[in-house]
């Protein structure tokens, strides 16, 4: 579990998915610090990591990364910790498609895909 301070390369997340759950990487994107938290067993412990380091929990939203997947796919939005009646956002998913885009930015350019 770590919030990234380099680029991290696709070999990198493919590695760390491998370790975990084969396929993906769990993540936590503020999108108001432009930080990204990876790699642990529960989207809530990266969002407790980040709040530990300064975040806001409404900047906080929860994804997946499939660093085998195509571009268009590489990023899931679904997460428990995205279930915010208080900000519009009744599912697990994102709906804002603002916030989506805002999220695809920050993952942009923390990764290499």
């Amino acid at each position: 579990m770590k919030i990234l301070t380099k680029i991290i390369e696709l070999n990198e997340l493919k590695e760390a998915a491998q370790r975990r759950f084969g396929d993906f990487v769990k993540a936590v994107v503020d999108i108001d610090r432009d930080l990204i938290a990876i790699e642990a067993e529960l989207h809530s412990d990266l969002e407790a990591l980040l709040l530990r380091d300064g975040s806001k929990q409404q900047h906080l939203w929860g994804i997946n990364l499939y660093p085998e997947a195509s571009l268009d796919e590489f990023v899931e939005f679904d997460s428990m910790i995205n279930i915010r009646a208080s900000q519009g956002n009744r599912s697990r998913g994102v709906e804002n498609p603002a916030v989506q885009k805002r999220i695809v930015e920050v993952v942009s350019k923390w990764t290499k895909k």
